[in-house]
């Protein structure tokens, strides 16, 4: 062609209109591409220029969009979410994984996956050692990794676990992007395609710039999701220096309660046995100490009670498990119950049970025992029984106390095992109660490894029950 004639060629204002266009950002350019002589070609690689710069534009302000979002607050979670909704429209994929350095950097874990596929196999925890492995020479170059064909790459190392279980999933193409953030190794981003060849035509540097901007939303998303975490932690142990100072203060109120009465009747009982004018015979003197005994147990046991429940809330309940032998050993708690009930007219007895040896603490063993037995002895009506049974299960010994009590109200059982507990029934000798003692032995039991509950209805009596290991 002359130069009179490609002068005068009218798809040359078309094409510098479209460079404009290009130049002002508008890429839906429209130039003719035929004939096919250069000025043709020319045509074609103006339209592909603007092809090419659009899907850039397009992936920019998607990346923008989601920086956008995570300047917002957005979560992690959320951003891998906004992720896989919106990134097609810069690379395909049916799958998107996401997985983090772990923290000696020694190891690579998944941390979030989805998929369009019936189902995940490559699930979250999987874990897999950074040395020696494909992803450790990514990291290395700092180069996203494309595989076209898995199959392929699955023959050549087929000891690769991953690989295998993604291809169980129905991929079959790869891309693999490193999430290095400041210098830093974050993490990969794994996008996934059920069609080989899926990235044959892709540029490495587009998504060089693409994994260089995920490394910036993902670390920053991290910081985020991490700050919330402590966040919610550090407002979880708010919560329990609350409940501990609400405690606190119920230990202090119960004991100044609790104690102020048997306190104010040991003085003045003292007062009046030091008074010379008044004479006693010895019987009344005798009553006089035996009520100043019984109040001072009474004291003795509320302390006792409340030092358990400090010690166990602090984490400091310790236990010395040793075999015991539980058919003897609650023989002898039922015979030492017998000599204390005796008064109230109440019997408790003993059902024969198989020999047989539990671990436990026979210091704190005997602390449940007793608690459940005096509990039983304290809400049964005068003349009734209460029973000990102990069977063996699998693995497991199980006791039994029950009484023919008033019973317990659904309401009470939902209450029944926490601190300062007080129930609508009441003890039928006026016995006195802390409202700790079912707390303290719940605790016991299950620092033994057992559980701990209760089967009752109103008007026919309870059932407490326990389980410790058998040896």
């Amino acid at each position: 062609m002359s130069e009179q004639s490609l002068q005068q060629d009218e798809r040359i204002p078309l094409y510098i209109r479209a460079a404009e266009q290009i130049r002002q950002g508008d890429y839906n350019v429209e130039v003719p591409v035929t004939p096919d002589d250069d000025l043709g070609l020319l045509g074609q690689a103006l339209q592909e220029l603007a092809q090419t710069l659009e899907r850039h534009y397009r992936s920019l302000r998607k990346l923008d969009q989601i920086t956008t979002h995570i300047n917002a607050g957005l979560l992690l979670d959320e951003i891998l979410e906004i992720v896989y909704r919106d990134f097609r429209e810069i690379i395909p994929y049916n799958r998107i994984g996401f997985s983090l350095m772990t923290d000696d950097g020694q190891a690579v874990r998944a941390r979030w996956a989805k998929t369009d596929q019936p189902e995940l196999k490559l699930t979250v925890g999987y874990e897999q050692p950074l040395a020696g492995s494909s992803l450790e020479q990514i990291l290395k170059t700092g180069c996203p990794r494309i595989i076209n064909d898995l199959e392929a790459y699955l023959a050549q190392k087929p000891t690769s676990e991953s690989t295998r279980l993604i291809m169980e999933e129905g991929i079959r193409a790869s891309l693999t992007c490193p999430l290095i953030a400041n210098g830093v190794p974050v993490g990969f981003m794994f996008f996934s395609s059920t069609a080989p060849n899926t990235y044959a035509d892709v540029h490495v540097d587009s998504f060089m710039r693409i994994a260089q901007q995920l490394s910036v939303i993902v670390g920053k998303g991290r910081l985020v999701s991490e700050l919330a975490e402590q966040k919610a932690a550090i407002e979880q142990q708010n919560q329990e220096l609350r409940r501990l100072s609400e405690q606190k203060n119920a230990l202090l109120g119960m004991a100044a309660h609790d104690l102020r009465n048997p306190i104010s009747y040991i003085q003045m009982t003292t007062d009046f046995l030091l008074d010379p004018a008044i004479g006693l015979s010895d019987e009344d003197r005798r009553n006089i100490l035996a009520d100043l005994r019984h109040q001072a147990e009474h004291m003795s046991g509320l302390l006792n009670d409340l030092l358990d429940v400090t010690q166990i809330e602090s984490g400091k309940l310790e236990l010395n498990p040793q075999p015991v032998a539980l058919d003897v050993f609650l023989q002898e708690a039922v015979r030492r119950q017998n000599r204390l009930s005796a008064l109230k007219g109440t019997t408790v007895e003993f059902e024969a049970a198989p020999a047989g040896l539990a671990q436990a603490d026979p210091v704190r063993l005997r602390q449940v025992i007793d608690n459940l037995l005096s509990n039983a002895v304290k809400y049964s009506p005068a003349g009734s029984t209460v029973r000990v049974i102990l069977a063996r299960l699998d693995g497991t010994w199980r006791v039994d106390v029950a009484d023919e009590g008033a019973g317990i109200t659904a309401e009470d059982r939902s209450r029944l095992f926490t601190a300062f507990a007080r129930l609508s029934a009441r003890p039928t000798g006026g016995e006195s109660s802390t409202g700790l003692g079912l707390a303290i032995t719940r605790r016991i039991v299950e620092a033994h490894g057992g559980q701990i509950g209760v089967a009752s209805e109103p008007g026919r009596g309870a059932t407490f029950w326990f389980t410790l290991p058998a040896v």
